[in-house]
């Protein structure tokens, strides 16, 4: 019998192939989804991390923004990131804080998010998302102050008791204590609700309302903002997060550390530019100054107090890693 040895020659472009499928075998790939319409300015800078990320981290990780509550429901994206339906989800804290009770701590810190990791907040947080919600809290990517918004003025607190107020959970409780009706409504959903009469004023940063014709009705802002940090987050679910390989995990950990005081500056900065647009399309209004005092405290005690309820032991150690 014969043998005949046979040679194979791999030219350059079957090379790059076989190189090509190797380095696409090594990418991971993570869909995630936004509360809210990607192209909403809150989330502005949620759509700069992803570029970020697929830029720099290209061949390791690579991030599909799929888009915002038209792909899964507002309310139905938390409980698709624990399962693993989604892999990331932009959020805000309180549509969550059921399952993690410590959650609301989020609008209560006064600290920069680079201030948070020194202080040990973001590592407490990444022990209880790990915990409750089998998710990695990856970190913020957006922070504001919030304001209340009215179509009549309110000259005092009293003049507060009986509106219908759009709500999104986090003011809730703030609304509740000065007499006002809490309406949970999708943003998408605020400018047609505001203008059937459903609901009387919003809450929400500064970012927005214009853009979204909210101010065609709205004349009025109560100009006391709280909870400058905000409350959005980005998290991922827990088993993608192991699955990745650590150095991958460090690298995106450090890009988001790098990441959040340009997130931090370019809200500041359209904050400032927002009021700017806005100019006399609504009148900002105050109380005396005992009832702001009173206002302004209570956006917080009332939060405070449902920690209190909901988390006792953890309080405390909240208080001083948030600044309070």
């Amino acid at each position: 019998m014969r043998f005949v040895r046979r040679w194979f020659w791999l030219g350059p472009l079957a090379i790059a192939a076989t190189l090509a499928a190797s380095s696409a075998s090594a990418q991971t790939t993570l869909r995630a989804v936004g509360f809210i319409p990607k192209n909403d300015p809150v989330l502005v800078m949620a759509n700069t991390w992803v570029s970020e990320v697929n830029r720099k981290l290209s061949g390791k990780l690579r991030i599909n923004y799929v888009g915002g509550p038209e792909v899964i429901t507002r309310f139905q994206q938390t409980e698709a990131m624990r399962t693993g339906v989604l892999d990331i989800i932009f959020l805000p804290s309180g549509d969550y804080q059921d399952q993690v009770p410590t959650s609301p701590a989020f609008v209560l810190s006064k600290l920069s998010p680079s201030e948070e990791r020194k202080s040990g907040f973001y590592d407490f947080m990444v022990e209880e998302h790990a915990k409750r919600l089998n998710a990695h809290y990856i970190g913020r990517v957006q922070i504001s102050p919030f304001y209340l918004w009215t179509k009549k003025e309110p000259k005092t607190l009293a003049d507060l008791k009986g509106l219908k107020m759009r709500s999104g959970v986090l003011y809730d409780r703030l609304m509740r204590e000065f007499g006002m009706v809490a309406v949970t409504i999708n943003a998408p959903e605020v400018y047609t609700a505001l203008g059937s009469g459903i609901v009387d004023g919003f809450g929400w940063p500064v970012t927005g309302p214009l853009k979204r014709g909210w101010l065609d009705t709205v004349k009025y802002v109560i100009d006391l903002p709280f909870y400058p940090a905000s409350n959005v987050v980005a998290l991922m679910n827990l088993d993608k997060w192991k699955a990745l390989p650590k150095e991958t995990q460090d690298a995106l950990t450090s890009l988001t550390v790098e990441f959040e005081p340009t997130m931090v500056k370019h809200f500041n900065d359209e904050q400032d530019n927002e009021w700017k647009a806005i100019g006399s399309k609504v009148t900002k209004v105050k109380f005396s100054d005992a009832e702001n005092a009173l206002y302004l405290n209570a956006a917080y005690n009332v939060e405070w107090k449902a920690l209190q309820d909901r988390a006792p032991d953890a309080v405390a150690r909240l208080r001083t890693m948030t600044g309070n």
